[in-house]
């Protein structure tokens, strides 16, 4: 696989500290853009890119409409809405109905980047508890992008990642370290 152009995440019950455990490794000069869903409730702001910033000592930013991807950042999806990566490499935002009962949904993020990077593209799915993602990694995995999910043993909760499994075969199944650890030689081109 050559260098990914960017690399997604998604995530639910679980994920603030599941994400924060995969992006903890990642080396300061780690250019590849990271595009993180975490389900969010809609009645309030969230504090996630704020949080993230703070522990991670990266660029973390909440994603914005329009907003095209710069190297080395990683961007949170808002509450309320879904977000897409358009085949410019900008960001977008909808309200379109709810998927899993959730908004943002992992798999609409999945599924646009997928069409947008096809192989150039890396998808990651970690702890939750619905099946939103699961659908959303197969396609990437179809359009020739590289998959990961976290190992469900390992998961807080394991039915997002045991429902991406039971629809593909992954390239990957790892713990969180392994992930992160993954990631961090993509970004070097060692694997």
């Amino acid at each position: 696989m050559n260098r990914p152009e960017a690399i997604v995440m998604g995530a639910s019950a679980g994920g603030v500290s599941a994400l924060l455990s995969v992006l903890a490794p990642l080396p300061a000069d780690f250019a590849i853009p990271v595009i993180c869903v975490l389900h969010l409730p809609d009645d309030h702001d969230s504090q996630l890119a704020e949080v993230f910033t703070r522990k991670l000592r990266r660029p973390v930013r909440e994603a914005r409409d329009k907003e095209r991807l710069e190297a080395g950042m990683i961007y949170v999806a808002g509450p309320g809405y879904h977000l897409s990566l358009e085949h410019d490499r900008s960001l977008s935002l909808s309200q379109e109905e709810r998927v899993h009962f959730s908004r943002p949904s992992i798999d609409i993020l999945f599924e646009s980047a997928a069409d947008a990077c096809g192989p150039a593209l890396v998808g990651v799915l970690l702890t939750g508890a619905n099946e939103d993602g699961a659908a959303g990694l197969a396609c990437i995995r179809e359009r020739g992008g590289m998959t990961i999910v976290q190992d469900p043993a390992q998961a807080q909760v394991s039915i997002m990642p045991a429902a991406a499994l039971a629809l593909h075969r992954p390239d990957h199944i790892l713990p969180l370290n392994g992930i992160g650890h993954l990631l961090a030689k993509l970004e070097a081109q060692k694997c």
